[in-house]
């Protein structure tokens, strides 16, 4: 009687099997995966056959993937030499077009990055390349960004906030103390911030110690490094105008901004010649993507060469701090309006080597 029950047990509840989806590899000398990218369900097997390039070969080699649990998507690369840059990337629950992070935008994103646009049609700016003489430069992508809307709880209330998606930055939560972070200006001589790069939270402040001879901190965007906000995007962003500084002065006149947002924030000194130099600043910047400070330090320097052309068409409205400062001229709006850079930064990047 028990081993009946045991039997009928077992056929009244089977085990459930997730499908296997069938993936190409290479398939006739193309470099694609075939398909491109598909929808699949925790336990879905996805089955990749590798094409070889010797005609012939049975059985074709396979490798196995398992689609882990969570509704994030998943992102594959070929880790050939420049496959990835042709386009070579495949997904499993890649959002739908327009959606920032689809499909056809991260495969756009791995021919900017890494190759060249020759093998596909891209639907972002792609990066500019300039020859000085030996030396290279690319230009990296454009920023992008969506709105978003969050709800925070801080200090005991709860409140919604509507703000810039930036791939990479952390929530829109203020800092449990605000903290003052300073900046030096030109310390001992040099054209440079110092540090030229930090990280700060909602409701921190940011002061900017001048020191000689005679600089200032403008606001910019990451593509156009040496060129006011305004200028470049229509947006009124920060600025001190210059301030003079005597050699040997013992007390430093400051500028002061508040965070309003963990949105990337990029300024330059407009003394001439100054920003080319690499006297460039950033706060929260995100390192981990191609809209990092080194890149921005970049294309700054890459402004003193005349023959640099950069694709503005990407230029986008950045974050806009509250100014505090005795040049009043200067004042602008507090609310912010925050730009989005877009790397490869998709959860469960994988790569796939053929």
């Amino acid at each position: 009687m028990i081993s009946s029950t045991l039997s009928l047990l077992v056929v009244a509840f089977p085990v459930v099997l997730g499908a296997t989806i069938d993936v190409q590899v290479g398939a006739n000398g193309t470099l694609a995966y075939d398909p491109e990218f598909v929808s699949a369900n925790a336990g879905d097997v996805i089955n990749f056959i590798f094409v070889p390039v010797a005609a012939g070969t049975s059985p074709l080699p396979t490798k196995q993937f398992t689609v882990p649990a969570g509704t994030s998507p998943l992102w594959f690369f070929c880790g050939q030499v420049g496959h990835c840059g042709q386009g070579m990337v495949f997904a499993i629950n890649p959002p739908a077009d327009p959606a920032p992070n689809s499909f056809s935008a991260f495969k756009a994103l791995a021919i900017a990055q890494n190759g060249t646009s020759s093998s596909a049609t891209v639907s972002t700016t792609a990066p500019s390349t300039t020859s000085t003489g030996a030396a290279t430069f690319t230009t990296p992508p454009a920023p992008q960004w969506t709105s978003a809307t969050a709800t925070v709880t801080f200090d005991g209330s709860t409140y919604t906030t509507t703000y810039s998606s930036y791939a990479g930055t952390p929530p829109p939560t203020p800092a449990a103390v605000p903290v003052d972070h300073r900046i030096t200006v030109g310390a001992n001589g040099a054209l440079a911030y110092s540090p030229p790069n930090i990280t700060a939270s909602i409701g921190d402040t940011v002061t900017f110690e001048f020191h000689p001879k005679n600089h200032t901190v403008t606001q910019s965007n990451f593509l156009n490094p040496c060129e006011p906000l305004q200028a470049s995007t229509g947006t009124t962003g920060f600025k001190s105008g210059f301030v003079p500084v005597a050699a040997d002065a013992t007390t430093f006149p400051t500028f002061q901004i508040t965070i309003n947002d963990t949105a990337p924030i990029w300024g330059y000194c407009g003394q001439t010649g100054h920003c080319a130099a690499g006297m460039v600043f950033s706060i929260n910047a995100v390192e981990s993507g191609p809209n990092n400070f080194e890149n921005f330090l970049s294309l700054a320097e890459e402004t003193a060469n005349a023959t640099t052309t950069s694709s503005g068409a990407g230029s986008a409205t950045a974050p806009v701090s509250s100014p505090t400062s005795s040049d009043t001229s200067d004042a602008i709006s507090p609310r912010a309006s925050i730009p989005i850079a877009f790397g490869l930064g998709f959860s469960g990047l994988l790569a796939l080597l053929l």
